[in-house]
């Protein structure tokens, strides 16, 4: 991808950060002109959380995509699709109503240990260069497992109000996060951020064949677990502060493959940013709901992305008949 799309890209971001922060503008003028410290405290402590939570979880989510995908080889893995988001809520769960280690940083390891065990599980059931359909199918049974295993981590929870408790979290929820909650989901989220892009060269490599690859010196075995590794921290830490948010990590590799002639290590940045600027977007569509109502980012991501995805199967299967 060209510079020029990188720039432009940046400023999207950097307009949708800002358009989060000040949205809905007509409330702004009064709060600043009347108590600068609530407008303080709205802005700095209320919005920007949101804002960055949004940038940086889009961004893991894209980047995380984009590496699996090179990984299995298959432009349908992506955190979602292959468990690792319902794995990493799965693990928050039960760090924090079955464990008790409720603290942020307890339901950050839970959601990491979950993402990783879903990711290796994956692995172990499709193996490395798996199929697009024996893919679709062991992601399914994985999510199914997760999903079942976090209802039931929460009927047994001591407390009677788990689920309704729970509920907003597992739809998927930027509301409400604080600095520390941004500083726990966001170190571990670029640190994976910044591994996976280092690791473009390889994946670009292991496009050719893993003899190609290791030919060439890479040891596929150990880029393999560090990709799911970093993966697994990255989505992990995120889920456990913000719920399961789906198809951001499928659509935008998919979009940024488009621009850089199919090369999937040169796609991870490019879908880190595609991935943050979806999530913004969609964090500032959901402000527009009716103030009664909360409408969780999740189920606007999965409204969207849902179409999306079936239209992809459905192409892949027109594209290989004879």
């Amino acid at each position: 991808m060209s510079r020029s799309l990188y720039i432009g890209f940046g400023l999207i971001v950097l307009l949708l950060v800002a358009a989060s922060i000040v949205i809905p503008l007509q409330s702004l003028p009064d709060l600043i002109e009347n108590d600068p410290g609530l407008a303080w405290i709205v802005i700095g402590e209320l919005r920007l959380p949101r804002a960055l939570l949004a940038l940086v979880y889009g961004a893991i989510l894209g980047a995380s995509g984009a590496a699996i995908q090179a990984l299995f080889a298959n432009p349908l893995a992506s955190p979602d699709i292959t468990g690792a988001t319902g794995g990493a809520a799965l693990g928050a769960v039960v760090m924090a109503y079955l464990i008790g280690f409720a603290s942020p940083f307890g339901i950050a390891i839970g959601g990491v240990a979950g993402a990783g065990i879903a990711l290796a599980l994956l692995l172990m059931l499709a193996g490395p260069r798996a199929e697009t359909a024996t893919l679709l199918l062991a992601g399914i049974a994985i999510s199914a497992i997760t999903g079942a295993g976090t209802a039931l981590a929460l009927a047994l929870a001591p407390s009677p109000f788990a689920f309704y408790d729970a509920y907003d979290w597992l739809m998927g929820s930027l509301v409400d996060r604080s600095l520390a909650q941004l500083a726990f989901a966001a170190l571990p989220a670029l640190a994976a951020l910044i591994y996976l892009a280092k690791c473009a060269p390889a994946l670009d490599r292991l496009a050719l064949g893993e003899d190609v690859a290791e030919a060439m010196g890479y040891n596929i075995g150990a880029m393999r677990r560090n990709i799911i590794a970093a993966t697994a921290i990255g989505v992990g830490a995120a889920v456990s502060v913000c719920g399961a948010v789906g198809f951001i990590g499928l659509v935008g590799p998919v979009l940024a493959r488009r621009l850089t002639g199919g090369h999937p290590g040169r796609a991870i940045l490019p879908s880190a940013l595609i991935g943050a600027i979806l999530l913004l977007s969609a964090d500032i569509a959901v402000r527009f709901a009716p103030p009664d109502r909360t409408l969780p980012i999740g189920v606007l991501t999965a409204i969207l992305g849902a179409p999306f995805f079936l239209s992809l199967v459905a192409r892949m299967r027109w594209s290989a008949r004879p």
